[in-house]
């Protein structure tokens, strides 16, 4: 996966209403062409009275990208098309949306077709949290009870996820860093500790997904 590429932090569902009609925007990350198609059976059981299930998604990230649409029996170049094109600019790699549609009796024409469902896909999008992947590190530290609140905040300072706390004879922490952010703990932990803790790098993940 390239580096830097945004991708949703995790799944969305946003509605809008159209003349009556439903729209159901349901948005999830997906890294293979298979948890994309998984995604988009479970929006269809979910919703399975439904008019119509228009699936868009994009696998992958700039000239590499696997892009596929479907207008799922509304007119053609209604849905599918709109849809993608409005994820596609969207900047986001590694996603899909299903648009769930419950006709409300009132035709929109192609026009209307054509904005409700980019539209629906921009509301979701405007909804969804975003994150990147990342090399991170898990690191397993030992300290002191007394140590204990000043090293959190440095380590909350330099964005660590605590994976794990353990209060026992002494603190145990399982934390984990995006790489640049531990090279910046480190130093300061010394400094604060004078030498006396020994961080243990437990993992070392080259694609992690840390929200942005």
């Amino acid at each position: 996966m390239a580096d830097h590429v945004l991708i949703p932090a995790g799944e969305v569902e946003v509605e809008i209403a159209v003349s009556n009609s439903r729209f159901i925007a349901s948005l999830s990350p997906a890294f293979s062409v298979e948890e994309a198609r998984d995604f988009i059976r479970v929006i269809k059981a979910r919703f399975p009275d439904a008019s119509h299930h228009v699936p868009v998604f994009l696998i992958g990230h700039g000239a590499s990208t696997i892009a596929h649409s479907s207008d799922d029996g509304e007119p053609s170049g209604t849905a599918g098309r709109p849809a993608l094109a409005v994820l596609q600019g969207s900047g986001l790699g590694y996603v899909v949306v299903v648009v769930t549609r419950y006709f409300g009796g009132t035709k929109l024409g192609t026009g209307g077709l054509v904005r409700a469902y980019g539209d629906a896909v921009r509301e979701v999008l405007k909804a969804t949290p975003l994150a990147k992947k990342v090399p991170t590190l898990d690191i397993l530290l030992n300290l002191p009870y007394r140590l204990f609140e000043q090293v959190q905040l440095l380590a909350e300072k330099q964005h660590a996820i605590f994976l794990e706390k353990d209060f026992g004879a002494d603190v145990s922490l399982l934390l984990r860093f995006k790489e640049e952010d531990w090279l910046a703990f480190l130093p300061a932990l010394d400094a604060l500790s004078n030498g006396s803790l020994s961080p243990e790098i437990v993992a070392q993940n080259p694609a992690t997904i840390m929200p942005i």
